[in-house]
Protein backbone atom coordinates (compact mmCIF):
# COMPACT_ATOMS: atom_id res chain seq x y z
CA UNK A 1 0.00 0.00 0.00
CA UNK A 2 1.57 3.88 -1.13
CA UNK A 3 1.94 5.84 1.77
CA UNK A 4 -0.09 9.05 1.87
CA UNK A 5 1.55 11.68 0.76
CA UNK A 6 1.05 14.09 3.68
CA UNK A 7 2.94 11.46 5.86
CA UNK A 8 5.99 11.48 3.36
CA UNK A 9 6.20 14.91 3.93
CA UNK A 10 5.93 14.89 7.70
CA UNK A 11 8.87 12.15 7.32
CA UNK A 12 11.06 14.81 5.49
CA UNK A 13 11.02 17.20 7.88
CA UNK A 14 12.47 14.58 10.21
CA UNK A 15 15.01 13.39 7.69
CA UNK A 16 16.22 17.26 6.89
CA UNK A 17 16.50 19.20 9.82
CA UNK A 18 14.61 22.60 9.93
CA UNK A 19 12.89 21.82 7.05
CA UNK A 20 9.19 23.89 6.45
CA UNK A 21 7.15 21.94 3.69
CA UNK A 22 4.62 24.78 1.93
CA UNK A 23 3.35 21.97 -0.21
CA UNK A 24 4.01 18.88 -1.22
CA UNK A 25 2.23 16.14 -4.26
CA UNK A 26 2.72 12.60 -5.17
CA UNK A 27 5.89 12.43 -7.70
CA UNK A 28 5.27 9.99 -10.75
CA UNK A 29 7.83 7.66 -12.38
CA UNK A 30 7.98 4.57 -14.40
CA UNK A 31 9.13 2.20 -11.99
CA UNK A 32 6.43 -0.27 -11.05
CA UNK A 33 5.71 1.32 -8.02
CA UNK A 34 8.74 0.09 -6.53
CA UNK A 35 8.77 3.74 -4.25
CA UNK A 36 6.54 6.15 -2.82
CA UNK A 37 7.53 9.64 -3.86
CA UNK A 38 6.36 12.97 -2.95
CA UNK A 39 7.78 16.14 -4.75
CA UNK A 40 7.75 19.06 -1.77
CA UNK A 41 7.83 22.87 -1.81
CA UNK A 42 9.60 24.19 1.22
CA UNK A 43 9.18 27.60 3.00
CA UNK A 44 13.00 28.41 1.94
CA UNK A 45 12.14 27.92 -1.98
CA UNK A 46 13.92 24.94 -2.36
CA UNK A 47 12.44 22.10 -4.14
CA UNK A 48 12.73 18.45 -2.73
CA UNK A 49 11.83 14.55 -3.90
CA UNK A 50 11.63 12.08 -1.06
CA UNK A 51 11.27 8.60 -2.07
CA UNK A 52 10.83 5.47 0.19
CA UNK A 53 11.57 1.98 -1.40
CA UNK A 54 8.50 -0.52 -1.44
CA UNK A 55 10.75 -3.56 -2.50
CA UNK A 56 13.92 -5.08 -1.02
CA UNK A 57 15.39 -4.64 -5.11
CA UNK A 58 14.55 -0.79 -5.13
CA UNK A 59 16.03 -0.44 -1.50
CA UNK A 60 19.50 -1.79 -2.69
CA UNK A 61 19.17 -0.24 -5.55
CA UNK A 62 18.58 3.51 -3.91
CA UNK A 63 21.76 2.46 -1.15
CA UNK A 64 24.05 2.04 -3.58
CA UNK A 65 22.67 5.29 -5.23
CA UNK A 66 23.33 6.71 -2.33
CA UNK A 67 26.95 5.85 -2.28
CA UNK A 68 27.32 7.12 -5.82
CA UNK A 69 25.77 10.06 -4.72
CA UNK A 70 28.10 10.91 -1.78
CA UNK A 71 31.33 9.83 -4.06
CA UNK A 72 29.93 12.73 -6.80
CA UNK A 73 31.95 15.76 -4.73
CA UNK A 74 31.69 19.58 -5.87
CA UNK A 75 34.69 19.03 -7.94
CA UNK A 76 33.25 16.02 -10.09
CA UNK A 77 30.22 17.53 -10.75
CA UNK A 78 31.90 20.72 -12.14
CA UNK A 79 33.29 18.40 -14.93
CA UNK A 80 29.46 17.78 -15.78
CA UNK A 81 26.99 20.40 -18.04
CA UNK A 82 24.53 18.73 -16.30
CA UNK A 83 23.08 17.99 -12.78
CA UNK A 84 23.26 15.20 -10.46
CA UNK A 85 20.76 14.82 -7.73
CA UNK A 86 21.98 15.93 -4.49
CA UNK A 87 21.70 14.38 -1.28
CA UNK A 88 19.48 16.56 1.78
CA UNK A 89 18.93 14.01 4.17
CA UNK A 90 17.15 10.45 5.33
CA UNK A 91 14.92 9.03 7.96
CA UNK A 92 14.44 5.78 8.67
CA UNK A 93 10.57 4.52 7.95
CA UNK A 94 9.32 0.68 8.02
CA UNK A 95 12.80 -1.03 8.39
CA UNK A 96 13.99 0.96 5.38
CA UNK A 97 15.02 4.69 5.06
CA UNK A 98 13.34 7.64 3.23
CA UNK A 99 16.12 9.48 1.18
CA UNK A 100 15.74 13.37 0.83
CA UNK A 101 16.94 14.65 -2.26
CA UNK A 102 16.74 18.51 -4.48
CA UNK A 103 14.58 18.14 -6.91
CA UNK A 104 15.51 18.36 -10.68
CA UNK A 105 12.66 19.80 -12.71
CA UNK A 106 12.37 18.67 -16.74
CA UNK A 107 10.87 15.78 -18.86
CA UNK A 108 11.59 12.21 -19.95
CA UNK A 109 11.51 11.31 -23.31
CA UNK A 110 11.71 8.15 -24.72
CA UNK A 111 15.05 7.00 -26.71
CA UNK A 112 13.38 7.83 -29.86
CA UNK A 113 12.52 11.10 -28.82
CA UNK A 114 15.57 11.49 -27.27
CA UNK A 115 17.61 11.33 -30.82
CA UNK A 116 14.66 12.96 -32.84
CA UNK A 117 16.29 16.09 -33.58
CA UNK A 118 20.10 17.26 -33.54
CA UNK A 119 20.56 19.81 -30.54
CA UNK A 120 18.86 17.24 -28.05
CA UNK A 121 20.47 14.01 -29.50
CA UNK A 122 24.09 16.28 -29.55
CA UNK A 123 23.29 17.05 -25.98
CA UNK A 124 22.69 12.99 -25.17
CA UNK A 125 26.42 12.07 -26.78
CA UNK A 126 27.68 14.83 -25.11
CA UNK A 127 26.67 14.39 -22.13
CA UNK A 128 27.32 10.52 -21.81
CA UNK A 129 30.83 11.28 -23.51
CA UNK A 130 31.31 13.75 -20.35
CA UNK A 131 30.80 10.84 -17.95
CA UNK A 132 33.28 8.53 -19.42
CA UNK A 133 35.85 11.48 -19.52
CA UNK A 134 35.59 11.93 -15.65
CA UNK A 135 38.67 10.98 -13.40
CA UNK A 136 38.13 7.46 -11.95
CA UNK A 137 40.07 7.81 -9.05
CA UNK A 138 37.23 8.88 -7.27
CA UNK A 139 35.30 5.52 -7.72
CA UNK A 140 38.08 3.58 -6.23
CA UNK A 141 38.38 6.29 -3.25
CA UNK A 142 34.49 5.73 -2.82
CA UNK A 143 34.83 1.63 -3.12
CA UNK A 144 33.00 1.59 -6.09
CA UNK A 145 33.64 -0.89 -8.51
CA UNK A 146 36.60 -0.87 -11.14
CA UNK A 147 36.33 -3.79 -13.83
CA UNK A 148 39.17 -3.95 -16.03
CA UNK A 149 38.79 -4.95 -19.81
CA UNK A 150 39.70 -8.69 -19.28
CA UNK A 151 37.24 -8.58 -16.69
CA UNK A 152 34.82 -7.06 -18.29
CA UNK A 153 34.96 -9.80 -21.20
CA UNK A 154 35.33 -12.58 -18.56
CA UNK A 155 31.75 -10.99 -17.15
CA UNK A 156 30.31 -11.72 -20.29
CA UNK A 157 31.76 -15.24 -20.62
CA UNK A 158 30.12 -16.24 -17.02
CA UNK A 159 27.23 -14.50 -18.31
CA UNK A 160 26.74 -16.44 -21.47
CA UNK A 161 27.76 -20.07 -19.55
CA UNK A 162 25.25 -19.72 -17.19
CA UNK A 163 22.40 -19.14 -19.68
CA UNK A 164 23.72 -21.98 -21.79
CA UNK A 165 23.36 -23.95 -18.48
CA UNK A 166 19.87 -23.67 -18.56
CA UNK A 167 19.19 -25.71 -21.27
CA UNK A 168 17.38 -22.98 -23.48
CA UNK A 169 19.57 -21.36 -25.53
CA UNK A 170 20.12 -22.06 -29.10
CA UNK A 171 22.95 -23.09 -30.39
CA UNK A 172 23.49 -20.71 -32.74
CA UNK A 173 23.04 -17.76 -30.49
CA UNK A 174 25.66 -19.38 -28.10
CA UNK A 175 28.14 -20.18 -30.87
CA UNK A 176 27.99 -16.44 -32.18
CA UNK A 177 28.24 -15.09 -28.40
CA UNK A 178 31.12 -17.13 -27.94
CA UNK A 179 32.82 -16.03 -31.47
CA UNK A 180 32.42 -12.43 -30.10
CA UNK A 181 34.38 -13.20 -26.70
CA UNK A 182 36.90 -15.54 -28.42
CA UNK A 183 37.65 -11.61 -30.85
CA UNK A 184 40.67 -10.27 -28.73
CA UNK A 185 40.03 -7.01 -31.38
CA UNK A 186 36.76 -6.77 -29.74
CA UNK A 187 37.97 -6.03 -26.09
CA UNK A 188 40.65 -4.09 -26.57
CA UNK A 189 39.67 -0.64 -24.77
CA UNK A 190 40.05 1.65 -22.65
CA UNK A 191 37.86 1.45 -18.97
CA UNK A 192 36.05 4.52 -18.32
CA UNK A 193 33.62 6.07 -15.26
CA UNK A 194 30.56 4.81 -16.52
CA UNK A 195 26.77 5.19 -14.95
CA UNK A 196 26.63 1.57 -15.54
CA UNK A 197 22.46 1.54 -15.82
CA UNK A 198 22.30 4.45 -18.05
CA UNK A 199 18.85 4.16 -20.32
CA UNK A 200 16.74 6.87 -22.18
CA UNK A 201 14.67 6.90 -18.37
CA UNK A 202 17.93 8.38 -17.21
CA UNK A 203 17.81 11.41 -18.70
CA UNK A 204 16.04 14.59 -17.75
CA UNK A 205 15.82 16.84 -20.14
CA UNK A 206 14.75 20.84 -20.48
CA UNK A 207 13.64 22.34 -23.53
CA UNK A 208 16.36 20.20 -25.88
CA UNK A 209 19.08 19.93 -23.52
CA UNK A 210 19.87 17.44 -20.85
CA UNK A 211 19.33 19.06 -17.42
CA UNK A 212 20.14 15.90 -14.85
CA UNK A 213 20.93 12.13 -15.15
CA UNK A 214 19.23 10.45 -12.12
CA UNK A 215 19.76 6.57 -11.52
CA UNK A 216 23.51 6.49 -10.40
CA UNK A 217 23.22 2.75 -8.55
CA UNK A 218 25.61 1.41 -10.73
CA UNK A 219 28.34 3.79 -11.11
CA UNK A 220 31.89 2.44 -11.68
CA UNK A 221 34.68 2.27 -14.09
CA UNK A 222 34.38 -0.09 -16.61
CA UNK A 223 33.29 -0.81 -20.44
CA UNK A 224 31.79 2.44 -22.03
CA UNK A 225 30.07 0.75 -24.54
CA UNK A 226 27.62 -0.33 -21.31
CA UNK A 227 26.14 2.89 -21.71
CA UNK A 228 25.59 3.18 -25.16
CA UNK A 229 23.52 -0.09 -26.39
CA UNK A 230 20.45 1.80 -25.96
CA UNK A 231 21.67 4.71 -27.99
CA UNK A 232 22.83 2.55 -30.69
CA UNK A 233 18.93 0.71 -30.75
CA UNK A 234 17.15 3.96 -31.24
CA UNK A 235 15.26 4.83 -34.30
CA UNK A 236 15.21 8.66 -33.84
CA UNK A 237 17.07 10.70 -37.32
CA UNK A 238 19.45 12.18 -35.52
CA UNK A 239 21.12 9.07 -33.91
CA UNK A 240 24.09 8.89 -35.64
CA UNK A 241 24.65 12.80 -35.12
CA UNK A 242 24.04 11.60 -30.70
CA UNK A 243 26.97 9.00 -31.50
CA UNK A 244 29.19 11.44 -33.10
CA UNK A 245 28.60 14.34 -30.41
CA UNK A 246 29.54 11.50 -28.53
CA UNK A 247 33.01 10.57 -30.43
CA UNK A 248 33.92 14.37 -30.16
CA UNK A 249 33.40 14.50 -26.72
CA UNK A 250 35.90 11.58 -25.84
CA UNK A 251 38.16 13.60 -27.79
CA UNK A 252 39.55 10.46 -29.73
CA UNK A 253 39.23 7.93 -26.50
CA UNK A 254 36.52 5.99 -28.00
CA UNK A 255 37.72 2.43 -29.47
CA UNK A 256 36.49 1.34 -33.03
CA UNK A 257 34.94 -1.75 -31.58
CA UNK A 258 32.63 0.09 -29.37
CA UNK A 259 30.04 -0.14 -31.15
CA UNK A 260 29.92 -3.87 -31.82
CA UNK A 261 30.51 -4.82 -28.10
CA UNK A 262 27.48 -2.27 -27.08
CA UNK A 263 25.35 -4.28 -29.76
CA UNK A 264 26.22 -7.53 -28.14
CA UNK A 265 25.53 -5.72 -24.55
CA UNK A 266 22.28 -5.16 -26.16
CA UNK A 267 21.62 -8.98 -27.14
CA UNK A 268 22.50 -10.03 -23.97
CA UNK A 269 19.62 -8.17 -22.13
CA UNK A 270 17.46 -11.32 -23.77
CA UNK A 271 20.56 -13.82 -21.93
CA UNK A 272 19.87 -11.52 -18.74
CA UNK A 273 15.53 -12.10 -19.17
CA UNK A 274 15.84 -15.57 -19.31
CA UNK A 275 17.93 -15.88 -16.30
CA UNK A 276 15.56 -13.55 -14.41
CA UNK A 277 13.11 -15.91 -15.46
CA UNK A 278 14.58 -18.68 -13.79
CA UNK A 279 15.61 -17.09 -11.35
CA UNK A 280 12.46 -16.24 -10.11
CA UNK A 281 11.16 -19.75 -11.51
CA UNK A 282 8.29 -17.93 -13.26
CA UNK A 283 7.23 -19.66 -16.11
CA UNK A 284 5.69 -17.12 -18.31
CA UNK A 285 9.15 -15.07 -18.00
CA UNK A 286 10.86 -18.08 -19.33
CA UNK A 287 8.30 -18.73 -22.14
CA UNK A 288 8.96 -15.21 -23.09
CA UNK A 289 12.98 -15.08 -23.17
CA UNK A 290 13.04 -18.35 -25.34
CA UNK A 291 10.17 -17.00 -27.80
CA UNK A 292 12.24 -13.74 -27.90
CA UNK A 293 15.63 -15.83 -27.96
CA UNK A 294 13.90 -17.87 -31.05
CA UNK A 295 13.32 -14.81 -33.19
CA UNK A 296 16.71 -13.65 -32.82
CA UNK A 297 18.10 -17.27 -34.21
CA UNK A 298 16.07 -16.08 -37.50
CA UNK A 299 18.50 -12.71 -37.06
CA UNK A 300 21.69 -14.43 -37.44
CA UNK A 301 20.96 -16.14 -40.85
CA UNK A 302 19.80 -12.66 -42.21
CA UNK A 303 23.39 -11.11 -43.24
CA UNK A 304 22.24 -7.62 -44.16
CA UNK A 305 23.65 -5.30 -41.63
CA UNK A 306 26.86 -4.88 -39.56
CA UNK A 307 28.55 -7.40 -38.22
CA UNK A 308 29.86 -8.06 -34.04
CA UNK A 309 33.15 -9.33 -35.61
CA UNK A 310 34.71 -10.27 -38.51
CA UNK A 311 33.85 -13.83 -37.32
CA UNK A 312 30.20 -13.07 -36.16
CA UNK A 313 28.55 -12.43 -39.12
CA UNK A 314 25.60 -10.60 -39.44
CA UNK A 315 24.58 -8.27 -36.00
CA UNK A 316 21.37 -9.35 -34.61
CA UNK A 317 18.79 -6.67 -34.18
CA UNK A 318 19.55 -4.94 -31.09
CA UNK A 319 16.43 -2.60 -31.69
CA UNK A 320 14.27 -5.87 -32.06
CA UNK A 321 15.69 -6.77 -28.50
CA UNK A 322 14.99 -3.36 -26.81
CA UNK A 323 11.43 -3.19 -28.53
CA UNK A 324 10.76 -7.12 -27.50
CA UNK A 325 11.34 -6.24 -23.89
CA UNK A 326 9.73 -2.64 -23.92
CA UNK A 327 6.40 -3.92 -24.99
CA UNK A 328 6.10 -7.47 -23.57
CA UNK A 329 4.13 -7.61 -20.47
CA UNK A 330 6.23 -9.15 -17.78
CA UNK A 331 3.87 -12.22 -17.58
CA UNK A 332 2.46 -12.57 -20.99
CA UNK A 333 5.03 -13.85 -23.86
CA UNK A 334 4.62 -12.20 -26.88
CA UNK A 335 6.33 -12.47 -29.98
CA UNK A 336 7.65 -9.64 -32.28
CA UNK A 337 10.30 -9.86 -35.42
CA UNK A 338 13.48 -8.87 -35.17
CA UNK A 339 14.73 -6.21 -38.34
CA UNK A 340 18.40 -4.88 -37.49
CA UNK A 341 17.94 -0.76 -37.88
CA UNK A 342 21.93 -0.86 -37.44
CA UNK A 343 22.66 -0.36 -41.09
CA UNK A 344 22.19 4.30 -40.84
CA UNK A 345 24.96 3.60 -38.41
CA UNK A 346 28.91 4.25 -40.30
CA UNK A 347 31.16 2.60 -37.68
CA UNK A 348 33.88 4.33 -39.51
CA UNK A 349 32.96 7.52 -37.95
CA UNK A 350 34.77 5.60 -34.63
CA UNK A 351 37.85 4.65 -36.35
CA UNK A 352 37.92 8.57 -36.87
CA UNK A 353 37.57 9.30 -33.20
CA UNK A 354 40.23 6.30 -32.37
CA UNK A 355 42.71 8.24 -34.52
CA UNK A 356 42.65 11.23 -32.66
CA UNK A 357 40.60 13.20 -36.05
CA UNK A 358 37.67 15.78 -35.26
CA UNK A 359 34.18 14.00 -36.42
CA UNK A 360 32.39 16.82 -38.09
CA UNK A 361 28.87 17.80 -35.84
CA UNK A 362 27.03 21.13 -36.68
CA UNK A 363 27.24 24.22 -34.22
CA UNK A 364 24.09 24.59 -33.80
CA UNK A 365 6.00 11.68 12.78
CA UNK A 366 3.13 10.89 10.54
CA UNK A 367 0.70 13.86 11.93
CA UNK A 368 -0.75 15.75 8.76
CA UNK A 369 0.99 19.26 8.54
CA UNK A 370 -0.59 22.56 7.62
CA UNK A 371 0.03 22.47 3.64
CA UNK A 372 -0.74 25.40 1.31
CA UNK A 373 -1.12 23.52 -2.02
CA UNK A 374 -2.20 26.65 -3.52
CA UNK A 375 0.67 26.76 -5.91
CA UNK A 376 0.36 23.47 -7.54
CA UNK A 377 -3.09 24.31 -9.17
CA UNK A 378 -4.64 21.67 -10.66
CA UNK A 379 -1.84 19.29 -10.08
CA UNK A 380 -2.30 19.04 -5.95
CA UNK A 381 -2.51 15.45 -4.70
CA UNK A 382 -5.98 14.07 -4.58
CA UNK A 383 -8.29 13.38 -1.54
CA UNK A 384 -6.40 9.95 -0.92
CA UNK A 385 -3.14 11.57 -0.82
CA UNK A 386 -1.44 8.49 -1.83
CA UNK A 387 1.66 8.62 -3.56
CA UNK A 388 3.77 6.27 -6.07
CA UNK A 389 6.61 7.16 -8.65
CA UNK A 390 6.73 6.24 -12.52
CA UNK A 391 10.01 7.86 -14.10
CA UNK A 392 10.60 10.93 -15.48
CA UNK A 393 8.29 14.10 -15.34
CA UNK A 394 5.84 14.29 -12.61
CA UNK A 395 3.19 14.65 -15.69
CA UNK A 396 5.21 11.00 -17.28
CA UNK A 397 2.71 8.07 -18.20
CA UNK A 398 3.31 5.25 -16.27
CA UNK A 399 5.40 2.60 -18.12
CA UNK A 400 5.72 -0.80 -16.75
CA UNK A 401 7.20 -2.28 -19.96
CA UNK A 402 10.12 0.26 -19.34
CA UNK A 403 10.97 -0.92 -16.07
CA UNK A 404 10.89 -4.30 -17.11
CA UNK A 405 13.64 -3.06 -19.45
CA UNK A 406 15.62 -2.07 -16.55
CA UNK A 407 14.90 -4.21 -14.26
CA UNK A 408 16.46 -6.95 -16.92
CA UNK A 409 19.38 -4.91 -16.93
CA UNK A 410 20.00 -5.44 -13.40
CA UNK A 411 19.68 -9.01 -12.83
CA UNK A 412 21.17 -12.41 -13.99
CA UNK A 413 23.97 -10.24 -13.95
Amino acid sequence: MARPTLTLAALATAAVPGLEVTAARAHTRRSGGAYDAVELRASDGRRLLIRVPRTQTAETEQSADLVSLRAMTTGIRSRLSFAVPVFVGQAPVDGTRAIVTEFVPGRVLGADELTAHDRIAESVGSAIAAIHSLPPGFVGDAGLARESDGEARDAVVELIGRTSDTGRLPAALLRRWEEATDDESLWRFRTTVVNGALSADSFIVDEERVAAITGWSALAVGDPARDLHWLLTSRGPSAERALEAYIVGRGGGADAALPQRALLYGELELARWLLHGVEQRDQAIIDDAVAMLDDLVAGVHDRTTEALSPETGPILTVDGVERLLDETPRTEPARESSALLTDSYDFSELELGERGERVPVPADATAPIPLDLSDWGDAAPGADGRAHEESGSTDAPADDADETGRRIGRTGS
